[in-house]
């Protein structure tokens, strides 16, 4: 198992990756990783944090993409960027995963035309974790991939989200609930009405209807489907809440959950490959998650398993 590692991506890179690392390989873990980046910055701090050579390989880069670059034209005109390569690696087979914390729009670009979606897929998507009051852990997607959608994309959401609740999450038969302005069927836009009767008559998931935005965080559903925009909102809020808290020294076991860094990386679920998105001032727990989680997703065969469901 080797996953390969944007080193140069994110606003804390290399360093906090590189410690990272370190803390993924005190567990022993059974994956090597591929560092992909300026190997006169990554040399010294290899050897300043103890990383054993034989857990490792490096993978010169001599380009970075920016977080303010255009995606596409970045990708096509950086070919030797970090996360160039880390796609053209994941492509050729050369390794299993690949993470980046750099710039989101070349991650979901290269995701979508140099992976490539899964056979069946209208939409790849990107979810996050939802903290739920009692301490489970749900998943809401989309998130931001897809600001605009059609019913059918909705209802793909759901199988790959449930997928990834079982196999990731753990949760033997996933609870999926439609994210809408009120419980009754009929209710809410034309969109989320198209949705409804899909999701009812899809025999892959176990749907339990509708979910008002008040009931997201208190276990009423693990899968969460929406939209991208309403989803980026509500995580965009749920940040903030968490950084509101931080700054008035308020600290509860509930909303200490809402810290990014204990989940990691956002994963892309519907493409052939497991692509995990790091948020931009990652450090090096969220690093480790990251690594963990594309461990995961390897071991469990999570790609294999989203294939077979949307073979015809």
């Amino acid at each position: 198992m080797n996953i390969a590692l944007d080193m140069m991506g994110g606003d804390f890179a290399p360093e906090e990756l590189v410690k990272g690392i370190r803390d993924y390989m005190s567990d022993n873990p059974p994956a090597t990783v591929s560092l992909i980046g300026d190997e006169q910055k990554l040399l010294p701090l290899l050897a300043q944090y103890k990383i054993p050579a034989k857990t490792y390989r490096l993978i010169p880069s001599t380009e970075v993409i920016e977080m303010h670059e255009h995606p596409l034209k970045a990708l096509k005109g950086k070919p030797n960027s970090s996360i160039s390569v880390g796609f053209h690696l994941l492509s050729t087979g050369k390794v299993d995963a690949f993470i980046s914390a750099g710039n989101t729009g070349a991650m979901l670009i290269g995701s979508l035309y140099t992976i490539k979606p899964i056979e069946g897929i209208l939409r790849p998507t990107i979810g996050t974790i939802v903290p739920m009051e009692n301490g489970a852990t749900g998943l809401l997607l989309d998130v931001g991939a897809n600001a605009d959608c059609k019913a059918e994309h909705l209802n793909q959401f759901a199988t790959l989200g449930s997928l990834y609740a079982k196999n990731i999450l753990g949760i033997e038969k996933p609870r999926v609930g439609l994210i809408n302005i009120g419980e009754e069927e009929g209710k809410g836009n034309v969109l989320a009405q198209a949705a409804y009767p899909l999701l009812k008559e899809n025999n892959q998931i176990h749907f339990i209807g509708n979910v008002e935005g008040r009931d997201v965080f208190l276990d009423h559903a693990d899968v969460l489907v929406c939209e991208g925009f309403t989803g980026n909102v509500i995580l965009k809020l749920a940040e903030s809440l968490h950084g509101i808290m931080e700054r008035q020294n308020v600290h509860t076991e509930y909303f200490d959950r809402f810290n990014f860094e204990d989940y990691g990386g956002t994963p892309v679920l519907g493409v052939n490959k497991p692509v995990i998105i790091g948020h931009g001032i990652s450090r090096a727990k969220a690093y480790k998650n990251m690594l963990l989680l594309a461990q995961k997703m390897i071991e469990t065969q999570l790609l294999e398993k989203m294939a077979l469901s949307f073979k015809a």
